[in-house]
């Protein structure tokens, strides 16, 4: 959802300047102020249909969900809202906190289920134009188009909730554009992000075949053209059989259905899965290759390109290069002589059905959305979900994640005074949260941003380009010589260095003031210019709006007077209250009590 600002409005700069002295002023005492707080310590579908994934809006109901807490009758404080907002989605705005109390937690979710998909990253790239293999361009051949793409989806979708989830499926079934060369690799990723975003209120089962089968990940992790054994020697090559057991399924270790590892009788975590169970499952995923049959050649510049069509069409299978061996993986064993098809859908469903996949996948998506270190009764409670929505139906992620966003561990105000709880906002996070919070528009309509993955000059972070298929960082991460008590991971702490940390606040202090290309994308914040002559309701706002209510009063005080150290009245130059404005937001996204979300 939007915040209620006029689009025209957004894209127009302010037509008056400040003068440079007091400009720069306002500039140097906010980045003072910032680099001193950041500084500080601080308080669907059920499976199956892998050619399009289900697009359109769910009726569920989330009364009888053991988890859920969140009843209509309850009193919710605008604080309340905009913390669960900011969980459930990427930003709270005035009305969709309005919202959120009036409705309560669970209709509010319901509402978001039952929306029809916004407009899918494919169709956007095509009405980009980006389709166009005659184009001088070369956008068969480009990367950039996918960063464009997804940054508009983030930042201006009308589907925010489904949105968020589909960049948590990102971060855990990973397939990264910065590994990507084929051609009309943008398109392909387009697709899987569609494929990611429209199976976050469908089913887990119908997501892991779609994934497997998509043409990004063929070519990310090697299933396409990945052929059976010969008599010369050759094997199948193991990757993702190896990466779907370890990362998108059942993981290294047993796991009980709370997460906790199930330990031997010396103590000691007991493997899930053998070297011998690679190399069996491998066997399935050979035959695999690119749908071509769509494919319509024409001639650019001397070169023949083919149109995308393949790049939205699930792999198919040539029987002939298909495994023939028995596949025995996990305590199952398929037959030699199964057919292809028989035998992926044998092996998928193992994978769906184990003990693991439940509390592994939960816990790890509770981390994106809520907490690090979730207690293991929480990821039991959401596994318990996850084998059984309420209606006899496994792994019904529309239920799974209501169940995240509503279970007590989330809601309840115990977290917001533990040191242990919460997590570090990512930084792709921050800025989309920035742009919905602040109503960013593109005048364009191109969505010009493009990878920021640079730590020195940018976010050390961008959405779809994970540096590795183990995403950013691990779920496991503890940050060296640190004090974290034994078993406290802190995930997102692997982007941090002192490299990234001066990044950011450099980077984030030229888009919170000038957008990104001369302004095309762009915040007016026209509310708060309306509290530029009151630095404390200023910064009472942005509380709300960017922290849930959760910076101290020591915290607010340092913003505040670090905003009166210049003098803005009245008779000021709008740009000079709009420098006022900038240095309230920069500061507040650099405070530790911000970039920690609990």
């Amino acid at each position: 959802m939007r915040d209620t600002v006029d689009e025209a409005e957004l894209a127009t700069p302010p037509q008056t300047r400040s003068s440079p002295q007091d400009s720069a002023a306002l500039t140097a005492v906010a980045l003072a102020a910032a680099a001193a707080l950041a500084a500080c310590g601080g308080g669907g579908g059920d499976g199956g249909d892998t050619t399009e994934a289900p697009v359109g809006g769910r009726t569920i109901s989330l009364r009888a969900l053991p988890a859920a807490i969140a009843l209509s009758g309850a009193s919710i404080s605008a604080e309340q809202a905009s913390r669960f907002l900011q969980q459930a989605q990427f930003s709270a705005s005035d009305a969709d906190i309005a919202q959120v109390r009036n409705q309560g937690y669970a209709a509010w979710i319901e509402g978001q289920v039952a929306l029809n998909f916004g407009t899918r990253g494919w169709d956007w790239l095509n009405s980009q134009g980006y389709g166009d293999a005659s184009n001088t361009n070369n956008y068969y051949d480009q990367s950039y188009p996918a960063d464009y793409m997804v940054w508009n989806q983030l930042l201006a979708s009308s589907d925010p909730m489904r949105k968020r989830i589909g960049l948590a499926l990102s971060e855990f079934f990973v397939v990264s554009l910065s590994g990507l060369d084929f051609r009309w690799r943008s398109h392909a990723m387009a697709h899987y992000w569609d494929t990611l975003c429209a199976y976050a209120f469908g089913n887990f089962r119908g997501l892991l075949e779609a994934v497997t089968l998509h043409v990004a990940m063929g070519y990310y992790l090697n299933t396409k053209g990945n052929k059976k054994e010969n008599n010369s020697g050759r094997q199948p090559d193991e990757n993702y059989a190896r990466e779907v057991m370890q990362l998108f399924t059942v993981g290294l270790h047993l796991l009980n259905p709370d997460g906790t590892q199930q330990l031997d009788g010396n103590g000691k975590p007991q493997d899930t899965y053998t070297a011998s169970d690679v190399s069996n499952l491998a066997r399935v995923f050979t035959g695999y290759d690119v749908d071509m049959s769509q494919n319509v050649n024409v001639t650019v510049n001397g070169n023949t390109v083919g149109n995308t069509a393949f790049a939205r069409l699930p792999m198919v299978l040539t029987a002939s290069n298909h495994s023939t061996l028995a596949a025995t993986f996990l305590g199952t064993t398929i037959p030699a002589n199964t057919p292809g098809a028989a035998a992926l859908k044998t092996a998928l469903d193992t994978l769906f059905n184990h003990q693991n996949t439940a509390p592994f996948f939960c816990k790890q998506m509770i981390q994106r959305l809520v907490t690090s270190n979730p207690s293991p009764a929480y990821v039991g409670r959401v596994a318990a979900v996850f084998a059984d929505n309420g209606q006899g139906v496994r792994g019904d992620l529309a239920y799974v994640f209501a169940a995240i966003l509503l279970d007590d561990e989330a809601r309840n105000a115990t977290g917001l005074s533990a040191l242990e709880y919460g997590k570090l906002r990512e930084p792709m996070l921050r800025l989309a949260q920035w742009g919905r919070t602040f109503g960013v528009g593109s005048a364009s309509g191109a969505w010009k941003i493009g990878d920021l993955s640079n730590a020195g000059t940018q976010l050390s972070q961008s959405p779809l380009r994970a540096p590795s298929v183990f995403n950013f960082f691990r779920p496991g991460y503890v940050p060296p010589s640190t004090a974290l008590s034994n078993g406290v991971v802190a995930p997102e702490f692997q982007l941090v260095t002192e490299s990234s940390v001066g990044g950011y606040l450099n980077y984030m202090m030229g888009v919170i003031d000038n957008g990104f290309n001369s302004r095309d994308i762009y915040a007016a914040y026209s509310t708060e210019l309306t509290l530029v002559l009151d630095p404390a309701a200023l910064v009472r706002r942005l509380n709300l709006l960017l922290c849930a209510g959760q910076l101290s009063a020591s915290t607010q005080t340092v913003i505040v007077n670090a905003l009166l150290g210049v003098t803005v009245s009245s008779n000021s130059s709008a740009a000079l209250k709009r420098q006022r404005v900038c240095a309230a937001v920069l500061m507040v996204m650099a405070c530790p009590e911000y970039l920690i979300q609990k």
